[in-house]
């Protein structure tokens, strides 16, 4: 009878779209606020917290203690749910959890008031109840299904043992890579050096070059070297006579030679 009303029940409510898989949201990982529905004086209870402060520890728990099976436990567990949503700070996801029993000890997770409770609750929700083999509706109508209440608090938070070694092994890795991109830096930094010397060399030996050609064109330019040879520079007035057109008779000219000057009177010019 129990299960031909479930039947029924399932059906009416799949219909509806309480167990759409496109409804489901995601659980925060981890949450730093969560809300526990189960009987205080429950194993599951106590599974669930031990295995959760085991695994991370540090989370803020708003337990409401309700009856997990028989008449009162319906009212209660579907005031807890409205109670959790409507908390100025809710918690991020809420947990029902109970350990196993038998099918009349379970009906009350497949009651239509819990389920569709469940289904409209704000928060998402994850439901933990009894053992694998055993499925309510409310599990389909929920966010996440864990198949022990242990296994609820595993889906909830990371072991923080596994993850302080996974830390190292980062942390290890990073130091290899850095000190590989230092190596890798300190290596292309004196491959830089050596280049940028070796063009300052060759800067430094072409302009060297040019200085070399230019003092040597400087000084085979420069007036003293011809006077050296036997030559002598006219000068009349200070400027240099450069063509005999620019001399007139009778006027003094200065006649200047490597070691010294001399005057000269003009008296004929060819």
């Amino acid at each position: 009878s129990l299960k031909r009303a479930a039947d029924l029940l399932l059906a009416k409510l799949d219909k509806e779209g309480l167990f759409d898989p496109a409804h489901k949201r995601p659980l925060p990982y981890p949450p730093a606020h969560i809300g526990l529905i189960a009987s205080k004086e429950s194993a599951a209870y106590a599974d669930f917290n031990k295995v959760l402060n085991a695994r991370w520890g540090g989370i803020r728990i708003s337990h409401v203690d309700v009856q997990v099976q028989g008449e009162q436990a319906v009212t209660d567990i579907v005031k807890a749910i409205q109670f959790l949503n409507q908390q100025g700070t809710p918690p991020e996801v809420i947990i029902i959890t109970r350990g196993g029993g038998s099918a009349d000890d379970l009906a009350t997770f497949s009651s239509e008031q819990v389920t569709r409770a469940v289904a409209t609750s704000r928060i998402p929700t994850l439901i933990a109840i009894g053992h694998e083999i055993d499925t309510s509706l409310s599990e389909l109508a929920a966010d996440m299904r864990a198949s022990t209440p242990s296994n609820a608090a595993e889906l909830l938070v990371p072991d923080k043992k596994a993850l302080v070694l996974q830390l190292h092994a980062t942390k290890k890795e990073l130091n290899a890579n850095l000190q590989h991109l230092v190596l890798r830096q300190e290596e292309y930094v004196k491959a830089g050096a050596l280049e940028l010397k070796q063009a300052m060399q060759e800067v430094f030996m072409r302009s060297n070059d040019y200085l070399k050609q230019s003092s040597a064109l400087l000084r085979a330019l420069n007036p003293e070297q011809a006077l050296k040879r036997g030559y002598a520079v006219l000068r009349d007035g200070g400027r240099v006579v450069k063509s005999a057109s620019q001399l007139r008779v009778g006027e003094s000219v200065a006649i200047q030679m490597q070691d010294g000057t001399a005057s000269a009177t003009i008296n004929e010019v060819q």
